[in-house]
């Protein structure tokens, strides 16, 4: 089995490609049959987020890749391979780890991705219970919150608007609630979700349609909302800086698809920021995490050779199997052979040469099949396994080709 994964993230996409491949959760099903037929990958995982696409997959023919980069290309209407990385194999294990404990996460550490993916869950946890890297937790939404801060020195007595109802619009009302923001907002399409989380926060709901007028109160509007494509516009602010007075408007759109029109950020006294510019915040307050980057690294390499190591092992047991059937296939003819040539022995006689030719078999078999499962359980078992392969002319088992679908929350 060859593993790779194939995908863009924010260290090398800039938003604006991240967001025309990101794929958003009603496309999850059609998007995962649609790579997988396309790639030809047995079987494949898709995992999207704000920051990230990747596709993990079984790649047994080597085709896969350039495949998948081919569908991503034209979903992005650019060459998505120029932004994005492939890794394989053991690489492939230790990235999904990274992933998963936060290590490879716009926010160093932060926990939101952990719940995203549903593999690699051990590793993360034992990452974040070992490790000091979520010391001081933050995310995306914390992040922004700060970034407010730095244009109004406190946001104590502020006023706040949350577009949307999702878990980064929660984070963000507890950020704000936290940072003594005196009253919130928020406005979602369902109104009865924007209720229930306006309840748990002291916060006011409003109707979708109708929270553009106090767009003139708040000093801050955080954007989270999982629309397809912006739904803040200009003609919306326009109308609000008019009222405003030389107000600042602080605008943070942490949504993938970016919420707000980037014309937005052009009003006079209206700050917006999106996805790519909390990475100068994210960078400027992580240097005790990235002390515990080392001991995590470590940590994940002697978990990937666990895996790897298991996987092996998987491997070896079919291959031994269709190995001795094979060897055994070639007693039996040629036992045959022998015994039609040799129509005297009696029935004791026969019994003892059919005896002797699996004695004979057993003991030349013994070795390698000893070395074998050595081989495995040492990590050097999938080279080994191919060996066998290739020097007993053995023939890969046909597979069906299984999808295995994972839920994308929004954001990481």
């Amino acid at each position: 089995m060859a593993l790779i994964v194939a995908g863009v993230n924010h260290r090398g996409a800039p938003v604006d490609i991240r967001e025309r491949i990101a794929f958003r959760p009603t496309e999850l099903d059609p998007a995962l049959q649609w790579l997988v037929d396309t790639s030809g990958a047995p079987e494949a995982v898709l995992l999207s987020t704000c920051n990230r696409t990747e596709i993990y997959a079984v790649d047994e023919t080597g085709d896969v890749v350039p495949r998948v980069w081919n569908a991503l290309s034209e979903r992005s209407g650019d060459d998505a391979a120029a932004y994005g990385y492939v890794r394989r194999d053991r690489d492939a294990v230790g990235h999904l780890y990274r992933v998963a404990s936060g290590l490879d996460s716009m926010v160093l550490g932060e926990a939101q991705i952990h719940g995203q993916v549903q593999s690699a869950l051990l590793v993360a946890g034992r990452v974040r219970s070992e490790t000091a890297i979520a010391r001081g937790a933050a995310s995306v939404s914390s992040a922004a919150v700060q970034l407010a801060r730095q244009i109004f020195g406190s946001l104590a007595g502020r006023r706040a608007m949350v577009l949307g109802a999702g878990e980064m619009a929660e984070l963000a009302l507890e950020c704000l609630a936290d940072q003594g923001v005196r009253a919130s907002v928020v406005a979602n399409r369902t109104y009865e979700r924007a209720v229930q989380l306006a309840e748990r926060y002291g916060a006011t709901a409003m109707h979708y349609d109708d929270c553009w007028s106090a767009l003139a109160t708040v000093d801050v509007l955080v954007c989270s909302t999982a629309a397809p494509r912006t739904v803040v516009s200009v003609e919306h602010v326009r109308a609000a800086v008019a009222a405003r007075r030389d107000r600042p408007l602080c605008i943070l759109d942490i949504a993938l698809p970016r919420d707000v029109e980037p014309a937005v950020g052009e009003l006079e006294n209206v700050f917006l920021y999106d996805l790519d510019d909390l990475q100068a915040v994210v960078s400027a307050n992580l240097e005790r995490r990235r002390a515990e980057v080392a001991t995590a690294e470590e940590l994940i390499a002697a978990e990937v050779e666990k895996y790897w190591e298991w996987m092996a092992g998987l491997a070896a047991v079919p291959v031994l199997t269709q190995f001795r059937g094979q060897m055994d296939e070639i007693r039996q003819r040629e036992l045959q052979q022998a015994l039609k040539r040799l129509q005297h022995l009696s029935a004791d006689e026969r019994a003892v040469v059919e005896q002797l030719s699996r004695s004979l078999m057993n003991k030349f078999l013994h070795g390698p099949t000893v070395r074998l499962r050595s081989g495995a359980a040492n990590g050097r078992g999938l080279g080994i396994v191919d060996a066998v392969r290739y020097l007993f002319g053995l023939e890969r088992p046909p597979k069906p080709a299984v999808a295995v679908r994972q839920p994308t929350p929004e954001g990481e």
